[in-house]
């Protein structure tokens, strides 16, 4: 069981759970008026958005959910962490809520799952801004990924000795993060057990028609036209070795009308290092696509 207490000041929300499949799926729920839906990435979980959540909640319905074996969902150990099942989570999740007029945030793996939500409810999306993230496939990973996914160096690194998230807390801000930030990164992911989902996602990356998940990335990168019309938001921390500024040109191809925010001394956790300044730019995009 997850002791929030340390962190409760940090993030003050009220814990929201919807049973999928016999699982435990963990969700917030912050405000009321047009909802937000904030999808996060590896090995974030919903304390990402925190300081996001709090700015906008006083003016919209704020549902932030963890993938299933992160953050506050349940971590089964015999579970298929592929993209299409935390594609079907998320869209389960907005269904049973039944949210309308929806605008969508990804960060980094959540480019590709929420996306491939809004590829299947494309009527229910308003409003998308895109944060470091990618939903199309690529050829390559960076060498620091690449390591992850060695075979028997992938279990130890990822999931015994947990390089992964702690790695994750210094090389992803150009700012040094505060401990208690830091802590409440790892916080869920405190045992070997706790870290099948981080390990999974490594494993899941899509490079290859070979990989079980290539075919639905791909789908959804052939989809992602269907959105040139809807008011696009792309903002990027530059200094991003893993989602780099090449990544943010591929998204320019796919929505040239979309305004774009390079934000130049902020690295993949981009709302560590410029909180302020990022959560002023959303919610002034909001206020000028209502």
């Amino acid at each position: 069981m997850n002791d929030l207490t340390k962190i409760r000041e940090l993030y003050p929300f009220k814990s929201n759970f919807i049973n999928i499949n016999g699982h435990q799926y963990h969700y917030l729920n912050e405000g009321s008026g047009s909802p937000v839906v904030m999808v996060h990435g590896n090995p974030t979980w919903s304390f990402f958005f925190r300081n996001l959540v709090k700015r906008l909640s006083s003016n919209h319905q704020v549902v932030v959910p963890d993938h299933m074996g992160c953050g506050l969902s349940d971590k089964p150990q015999n579970y298929m962490y592929r993209l299409e099942n935390h594609v079907g989570n998320l869209e389960n999740l907005v269904t049973s809520l039944k949210l309308e007029n929806i605008t969508l945030i990804v960060h980094d793996w959540g480019g590709a799952i929420g996306m491939g939500f809004a590829m299947r409810h494309s009527a229910l999306i308003k409003r998308i801004i895109i944060l470091n993230s990618a939903a199309f496939s690529f050829n390559w990973i960076p060498l620091r990924i690449a390591l992850c996914r060695l075979p028997f160096i992938d279990d130890f690194m990822m999931r015994r000795a947990n390089v992964f998230v702690r790695a994750a807390q210094t090389m992803t801000t150009v700012k040094p993060m505060p401990e208690l930030v830091k802590y409440g990164f790892r916080m869920p992911y405190d045992s070997y057990e706790n870290r099948i989902a981080i390990h999974r996602f490594v494993q899941d990356i899509p490079m290859s028609p070979n990989d079980i998940s290539f075919e639905p990335l791909l789908e959804t990168e052939h989809g992602l036209w269907m959105f040139r019309g809807l008011p696009i938001a792309l903002i990027w921390g530059m200094k991003d070795w893993c989602f780099s500024p090449k990544i943010l040109e591929r998204w320019k191809i796919y929505y040239p009308e979309a305004e774009v925010h390079e934000i130049a001394n902020a690295g993949h956790f981009l709302l560590e290092d410029a909180n302020d300044e990022i959560n002023d730019i959303i919610e002034d995009f909001l206020l000028r696509y209502p």
